[in-house]
């Protein structure tokens, strides 16, 4: 089983200048560099966030209409849906698929966003004990959702060693096949360093998608 030689993080643009300065922070994390009281951020880590949020320091956080709790409490093993928010918040994502960051995109109209590809490799080196494979879209919860819980995040090395055998046997659901490639990939709280690690950085307008097969490289779109 091997990770693509890229991955890729969908940004809001006007989330730019945090990344510049502190690289990609969870949900969580940006709450708290807002400068949010603990009861602020308890509602918003916990809870659905039914609208786009724009927090005192001007940086935004995502809705998560896909995640309804009624649909969550549906088909989550072993916790209530506030801890699924918690957990969501709680970390950074990357997809594997540029299919799917491209559905994610449309859904983020018609703000600007920014495509950052990863190189695969260099992140998981730095960050391997905090990385964690899924087998399907977390943040989606609506149409027949998949069963889910903490294993749905498998450490990277336990999914090296047995793939999907850990989330099966831990939910109660059937082995997913060897060939079942991640959906996305996590690491837990910040990646304060990312740029390190970025091949490329494009700005995607309203109405276009992001394409792969454009040259690989540092867009001077961004600045």
């Amino acid at each position: 089983m091997k990770l693509p030689d890229r991955i890729y993080h969908l940004a809001e643009a006007a989330n730019w200048p945090s990344i510049q300065r502190y690289g990609l922070l969870s949900a969580g994390r940006l709450m708290e560099a807002a400068g949010l009281t603990r009861s602020d951020r308890d509602r918003l880590r916990r809870t659905q966030r039914l609208t786009h949020t724009e927090l005192r320091n001007g940086v935004q956080i995502r809705d998560q209409c896909p995640m309804p709790p009624t649909a969550l409490a549906q088909c989550l093993c072993d916790m209530e849906p506030a801890d699924w928010y918690a957990m969501i918040n709680a970390r950074v994502f990357f997809w594997l698929n540029v299919d799917r960051l491209n559905r994610q995109k449309a859904a983020c109209e018609p703000r600007l966003q920014v495509v950052m590809a990863v190189d695969t490799a260099a992140l998981v080196a730095a960050y391997e004990k905090r990385v964690a494979v899924t087998p399907i879209n977390t943040g989606n919860a609506r149409r027949k959702p998949a069963r889910r819980g903490a294993a749905t995040f498998v450490p990277l090395a336990e999914w090296a060693r047995s793939g999907w055998a850990s989330e099966a046997a831990a939910l109660g659901i059937p082995p997913r096949r060897a060939s079942h490639q991640p959906v996305e990939l996590t690491v837990i709280h910040a990646v304060p360093d990312i740029l390190h690690f970025v091949v490329g950085i494009f700005a995607i307008p309203a109405g276009q998608s992001f394409d792969e097969r454009r040259r690989i490289g540092r867009s001077m779109l961004l600045s």
